[in-house]
């Protein structure tokens, strides 16, 4: 038990096994990832990569006993329905902090598949974290503005066909498809440009996720709907975690049913997009609703 620690001890202690949770299996995914670059061949890439999807849930629920051990919390989880490890499940949680990242890997070590998140371009730089992700087969978007995609039309669709990619690789064995649909972390002002039509969450983005559901749709044993809250927690939600001052995490998972009008060409049909974009809508307003009644304010990061 490390809480009894005064903060300015407890802040840099935590980081630190943090950071070295972080780089020890980091470096192990990516010896293995190197491993299925260089034999590429199905008996050996099916292996390892179990064997690199155990060590990424291993790595979430280290991080977790290091909170515990640091922050008097709560973990505060409901679930409305049955989860297996044996299915495929696309994941859609509302994004505050980068701890979303350890919470939800954590969440699924034995409860679902490993995830698969779908990360920013920019994260390959981040030391350990980007080729371990790279190692484990995860997508890295670039998102570009409309602007930019009328001056370069080449590009456009380019992070559709990202995704068509992956979805490919995601079909070989039961996956969880992560994909924070707001795009990037919930703040205030972003919620303030982005001219958010709700209280506690950024608009969804619907193109990304309706291409993946078009991808694997017939693949996907259920849509996990899942609503992050910190209560309580002023600022970055990840810097409380560290400075012990984390009191408790909200996780509410709803399994929804892969609806057969969800399933279409969202880019090409008018009527599906609306028609898409409305029911996206409709579950957004919904967890909108439950973090206003989970907590007062959304944490920042």
């Amino acid at each position: 038990m490390l809480r009894f620690l005064p903060a300015f001890l407890l802040f840099p202690l935590h980081l630190c096994l943090q950071l070295i949770n972080i780089a020890f299996w980091g470096v192990l995914i990516i010896l293995f990832g190197i491993i299925k670059l260089l034999l590429p061949f199905s008996v050996v890439v099916k292996p390892v990569n179990l064997l690199i999807n155990f060590m990424l849930c291993a790595f979430g629920k280290l991080s977790v006993k290091l909170i515990k051990q640091t922050n008097r919390i709560q973990f505060d989880y409901v679930v409305e329905g049955k989860l297996s490890k044996d299915e495929w499940y696309l994941m859609m949680p509302n994004h505050l902090s980068w701890l979303d990242i350890v919470i939800l890997t954590e969440f699924a070590a034995d409860r679902i598949p490993a995830p698969k998140f779908f990360l920013k371009k920019e994260l390959i730089w981040l030391p350990f974290v980007g080729l371990g992700a790279w190692a484990l087969d995860m997508p890295f978007m670039r998102r570009y503005s409309s602007a930019f995609v009328a001056k370069n039309p080449h590009l456009k669709g380019k992070d559709i066909e990202t995704t068509k990619q992956f979805c490919e690789k995601f079909k070989k064995m039961p996956t969880t498809v992560i994909n924070f649909v707001e795009g990037s972390r919930f703040t205030s002002e972003k919620h303030r440009l982005r001219q958010s039509p709700y209280q506690k969450l950024l608009p969804p983005k619907a193109g990304g996720i309706a291409f993946t559901l078009a991808a694997m749709g017939e693949l996907f044993t259920s849509i996990l709907d899942v609503t992050i809250v910190y209560p309580n927690t002023k600022g970055s939600a990840m810097l409380a975690m560290l400075g012990g001052k984390l009191s408790k995490v909200v996780l509410r998972v709803k399994v929804l049913d892969v609806q057969e009008g969800i399933i279409g060409d969202y880019f090409e049909n008018e009527q599906f997009r609306i028609n898409f974009q409305s029911w996206l809508n409709h579950v957004w307003l919904e967890k909108d609703q439950l973090i206003c009644n989970l907590d007062g304010k959304p944490s920042e990061s």
